[in-house]
């Protein structure tokens, strides 16, 4: 399992990437010229988050990301991200991260 050490040295990377990549993205997206209005709700955990967590649950061996999202970032995690969500939306908010 990373400690804590490595899982802010895995954020400050994934931070940087993605504030980089959303000046970039910015830049070069196609904008939508419809009328719809969208909620700007907070998601509680930011992208570099998600991807933090995501990279960790890679090396630490475990072959199910349920169970180590429960099991293990909940109990073990709680300081280095304080506002963590439900399974479920951290699902939803890892799509968000998936270019297509």
């Amino acid at each position: 399992m990373p400690n804590s050490c490595e899982v802010t040295d895995i954020f400050y990377l994934c931070d940087e990437f993605s504030s980089d990549f959303q000046v970039y993205y910015s830049k070069h997206a196609l904008r939508e010229d419809n009328s719809k209005k969208y909620r700007n709700k907070s998601k509680c955990l930011s992208d570099s988050e998600v991807m933090t967590i995501l990279i960790s649950f890679h090396l630490s061996g475990m072959r199910n990301l349920k169970v180590y999202y429960l099991f293990y970032v909940y109990t073990h995690m709680n300081s280095e991200f304080p506002q963590l969500v439900s399974y479920n939306r951290f699902v939803g908010l890892q799509q968000r991260l998936l270019l297509v």
